[in-house]
């Protein structure tokens, strides 16, 4: 616990890029939902990296897989076989709709190696010129280039346009727009099943399976962004199982190795085929380290009733928010979310909710300036989860 003397928020304001808008406080080591500052106290853990350390902070098993290989074989090029990824890559097969996988290390990387996949592919089958994709309002697929302009959030762009060329973007949730914007130059449409960072966003329960149906038409690949979504956030293994539908590729990372960087593209066999040897790569992706940690981490949420005891925590969690809201409706607009992502959209701006919780002992995050998001680890307990509505009941009662 003791991290010496040192004024760790001077020296990183020095030596880091100022890129994050960081809170006051320096994080030495976490347990469970519990992280511990450089003063000893504790905060209860309700953003989990954002989406990222589902099974909790120090999670023994993860922790010892990850010893176990580090002391037997952390990296090789992918030039060669390694078994942790093969074995990783077999259970993620075996428990969704794709039939191949590409490893990478991050969200962002997914969704570049989607998006080049989505244009080899139709180069490949239908010939040139056929290489736009269609991308929703509000939504975030990360900050490569590529992926900044497959983002629809304008704010994310400024400072560095000229975008890629090659992406348009219609309103969130509205069918018609989506047809309207297919043409001959279309060969994909890319979405997440919800929109994590652009304020817990969920769709009408037929908006997906109708942009399915539009794919099918029109011979366009369905990709599903499960960054924030996947890996049993929502209360199934993977989101689209909510809408009855399949998509043509999806994209993974966040929760994938609970907080090691690892990044997954998954696809169909026949739009697999289209990355051959030297077309698309990664000098890190998929290395045994990761991969061991991410097969402990599969392995956990399918035991038992792990994913069902997420639903029903998670359905515990959004009642707690409901009554919250019910009671005060001058400061929250909305109750929304799945699972363990879940929004609180307020009246109000959001930030003063993160700083004074913060000072109460928790961590929670604020998305587009009013919507405060939650997402823990999916082993969070009523008890945490009662904690924490006790604090934003006192923040709200205490608010003129």
């Amino acid at each position: 616990m003791d991290a010496g003397k040192k004024d760790w928020m001077s020296l990183s304001d020095r030596y880091i890029m100022h890129t994050y808008g960081r809170s006051p406080v320096t994080l030495i080591e976490g347990k469970g939902c519990r992280v511990f500052d450089s003063d000893g106290k504790m905060y209860l853990d309700f953003v989990a990296g954002i989406a990222v350390c589902s099974l909790g902070h120090a999670h023994p098993e993860v922790a010892e897989a990850v010893r176990r290989q580090a002391r037997k074989l952390v990296h090789v090029s992918n030039l060669y076989y390694t078994v942790p990824q093969i074995e990783l890559a077999e259970l993620l097969i075996e428990h969704s709709f794709a039939d191949q996988v590409f490893f990478c290390n991050s969200g962002a990387e997914a969704n570049e190696a989607a998006i080049k996949l989505a244009r080899k592919y139709s180069r490949d089958r239908f010939g040139e010129g056929r290489y736009e994709i269609i991308c929703l309002q509000g939504s975030f697929h990360g900050r490569t280039l590529a992926t900044l302009s497959a983002t629809g959030q304008e704010k994310f762009h400024k400072g560095f346009e000229p975008l890629m060329d090659g992406f348009k973007h219609v309103p969130a949730g509205d069918l018609g727009a989506m047809k309207e914007a297919i043409t001959e130059k279309t060969c994909a449409i890319l979405m997440e099943p919800i929109q994590g960072e652009g304020g817990v966003v969920l769709f009408s329960p037929d908006y997906l399976p109708a942009v399915r149906k539009l794919c099918d038409e029109h011979g366009l690949l369905l990709i599903l962004d499960e960054v924030q979504v996947g890996m049993g956030r929502t209360g199934t293994l993977f989101a689209y199982e909510h809408y009855g539908i399949k998509p043509d590729m999806m994209t993974l990372a966040k929760a994938l190795a609970n907080g090691l960087p690892l990044g997954a593209l998954l696809a169909r066999e026949e739009v697999a085929g289209s990355f051959t040897p030297g077309t698309h790569a990664s000098t890190f992706g998929g290395n045994p380290l990761v991969c061991a940690a991410a097969t402990v981490v599969l392995k956990t949420l399918l035991e038992g009733n792990f994913l069902s005891t997420c639903r029903e925590i998670g359905r515990y969690f959004k009642q707690g928010l409901e009554d919250l809201a019910a009671r005060y409706p001058s400061l929250i607009k909305e109750v929304r979310g799945l699972g363990l992502i879940l929004g609180l959209e307020l009246k109000v701006e959001g930030a003063d909710f993160v700083t004074n919780l913060l000072h109460k002992g928790f961590l929670i995050n604020c998305t587009q300036g009013n919507i405060l998001r939650f997402t823990p680890p999916l082993i969070v307990t009523k008890a945490e989860i009662d904690l924490l509505l006790g604090a934003l009941d006192e923040e709200c009662r205490n608010r003129p």
